[in-house]
């Protein structure tokens, strides 16, 4: 017969938990100080609710040992019993009380916060006196990290007035996380636009208010006073002086802050770092989820209610409210730049000459944004680098081409040609230089294949094909193994011997027949059925260079099976793709037939320097 299962209750380690929690869960042992200070903001917040106007201070004293004390609710015993010794019972998630009614105020929820003390110490004392009864005791809470604790009640006096004092005693390994000027630098960094005064106490007794009010909360007197301010608090926190400053406020979720747009270019796969305040603690200074990616040309500074921390309160926590407000600042930075063009077209050229790539990710899906700006962005042309306008303006049809190394091959070429080219091998710049009909109606815009640079190539004169007829029978005898074509043209620039044109589709069908004849069976029945009737790769001479004019006379067939191939080889090179192995091999043996022919001429009587004195 079956049994009914038996109820159990998990065994904690309280050790091994207290370890886990206040040695792993964070990043830093800096944070310890964070904690303290969340915990101080939140206890005058509870108080605060229940009797409006309660001072509101924390003071932190430095020395041997560490002290944060707070004018804060206060805590009773039996608030002590329920609260201080369960981990992760919050006074913040009660079922009631007074202190739930203003739960959404509080920066932490978790109540796990006062283990991050763990990390720089192995003992904390808690000395709490309630605020709803200033008669009562104050009430000594001991902890220590093996997680045992003591309880005692002690005469009210212990504690001056309501309110609540941490203590700890810094182990030795983590003195210099409690050093006067370490507690002050922290302080400051953790807790500079924290509402309530802040306060830290030297060992002299000399006292340091560390908040201030946020630079874009202050009244400066003028406009010109207030960027000069943002722009010495962007000098302070990211260190470069912004190039302009972008006004972030979004009441319905409570975020107040400033966008300071980078005046040099940066990599946009660099993780953007953003400093996110919660009601006023920093909650992170590098929180790159704030904004969407394409947004990597600013660094925010912002002040949050609405956002949810994680456990660690590192980070952001990624829900539906951090999605609707990284679109909402991604709406606002885009208004700032589309104010731009109408407005301040010298600053918007500044911004397009360090940022253009930033741009051309937004403009590839804001259509508005694409309308306004398009025009306005650089593009590598044969022409330099230049706008679309400009460029469409001399160039009516727009040449495309689909990589940097075919722009780089054929540019040379195509400017002397008269074509308009433009290099799309970059990101998103041939997905926009396509669109452009949609702005700029009348032009027309293509991709470039190897036909529409050979049609606007001279023919070489009659005689001079048929003179070098010889020579490009051999030369297609020698790379037409390569499935590519031998044509003779004359072209701008002299300098360049030769020019190899290839497509993609010429490329894929060759890479498809290499694969068939490598495999057997089915697979090279899959490839076999996949042939397609793409044109072949053109071997382009120019007649109009020197040393093709001479290969065209060679008549002995090994020299000129050698010269074809150095020809091959070297516009293989141009065209900057990586080689196979069969295409090195050509090179190399191309450089020895010619490094051999030379110096057999040179064996050769009558060849040699001294020819002349025979």
């Amino acid at each position: 017969m079956s049994q009914s299962p038996s109820a159990h209750t998990f065994q904690v380690d309280l050790r091994g938990l207290v370890d886990l929690l206040s040695h792993h869960l964070y990043s830093s042992p800096r944070v310890y100080l964070r904690e303290l200070l969340q915990n101080a903001v939140d206890a005058i917040t509870a108080r605060q609710a229940v009797q409006p106007g309660a001072p509101a201070r924390i003071t932190v004293r430095t020395g041997d040992t560490l002290s944060v004390t707070d004018t804060g609710v206060g805590l009773s015993e039996a608030d002590v019993h329920t609260f201080l010794a369960t981990i992760g019972r919050s006074s913040k998630r009660a079922a009631d009380g007074e202190i739930e009614a203003a739960r959404g105020d509080f920066i932490g929820q978790f109540g796990i916060g006062l283990l991050a003390c763990f990390v720089v110490a192995d003992e904390i004392t808690v000395v709490s006196r309630p605020a709803a009864s200033p008669g009562a005791p104050a009430v000594e809470w001991r902890g220590r990290s093996d997680g045992s604790y003591t309880i005692r009640t002690l005469p009210a006096d212990a504690l001056p007035e309501p309110g609540t004092r941490v203590t700890l005693t810094p182990r030795a390994d983590a003195g210099e996380w409690t050093e006067p000027e370490r507690v002050t630098s922290l302080a400051r960094h953790y807790g500079s636009l924290l509402r309530h005064e802040v306060t830290v106490v030297d060992p002299r007794g000399e006292s340091t208010t560390v908040n201030e009010t946020p630079p874009w909360e202050r009244r400066h007197g003028s406009p010109l006073a207030r960027a000069e301010a943002l722009a010495e608090h962007c000098r302070a926190t990211f260190g470069f002086t912004p190039l302009d400053t972008i006004d972030l406020d979004l009441p319905v979720a409570g975020l107040r802050g400033v966008a300071y747009v980078l005046p040099t270019a940066v990599n946009p796969s660099e993780r953007a770092g953003h400093r996110v305040h919660l009601k006023g603690m920093l909650l992170s200074d590098r929180a790159a989820e704030l904004l969407p990616e394409w947004a990597f040309f600013v660094r925010c500074v912002v002040d949050v209610t609405s956002l949810r921390p994680t456990a660690s309160r590192e980070a952001l926590y990624e829900d539906e409210t951090l999605a609707a407000v990284r679109d909402a600042l991604g709406a606002r930075i885009r208004d700032w730049l589309t104010g731009l063009a109408a407005s301040d077209p010298v600053l918007l050229r500044r911004f397009i000459d360090s940022h253009h790539l930033a741009v051309k990710a937004l403009a590839r899906y804001d259509d508005a944004l694409l309308r306004m700006l398009l025009p306005w962005l650089p593009f590598e042309t044969t022409d330099g680098n230049v706008t679309l306008e400009e460029f469409a303006r001399a160039h009516p049809t727009v040449l495309v081409t689909r990589s940097v190394d075919e722009f780089r091959q054929v540019a040379p070429i195509a400017a002397a040609a008269g074509l308009g080219v433009v290099n799309g091998g970059y990101t998103y710049d041939r997905d926009l230089v396509h669109r452009l009909p949609e702005i700029r109606p009348g032009t027309t815009v293509t991709d470039l294949d190897p036909a529409t640079v050979t049609a606007h190539l001279d023919p070489a004169d009659s005689a001079a094909e048929l003179a070098a007829a010889a020579f490009l029978a051999v030369a297609r005898e020698v790379v037409g193994q390569y499935d590519c074509d031998v044509v003779l043209r004359a072209f701008q620039p002299v300098t360049a011997p030769a020019l190899l044109l290839d497509d993609r589709e010429a490329r894929h069908e060759r890479t498809r027949a290499g694969l068939a004849q490598s495999s057997d069976g089915l697979w090279a029945d899959i490839l076999g059925s996949l042939r397609t009737e793409a044109p072949r790769a053109q071997l382009v001479l120019n007649h109009l260079n020197p040393l093709v004019r001479r290969a065209a006379t060679v008549t002995e067939r090994g020299l000129a099976l050698t010269t074809a191939e150095a020809l091959y080889g070297q516009a293989l090179l141009l065209t900057r793709r990586p080689l196979k192995s069969s295409e090195s091999a050509l090179l190399n043996r191309a450089f020895i037939g010619l490094l051999t022919h030379a110096m057999h001429d040179q064996d050769t009587p009558g060849s040699g320097p001294d020819a002349k004195e025979h």
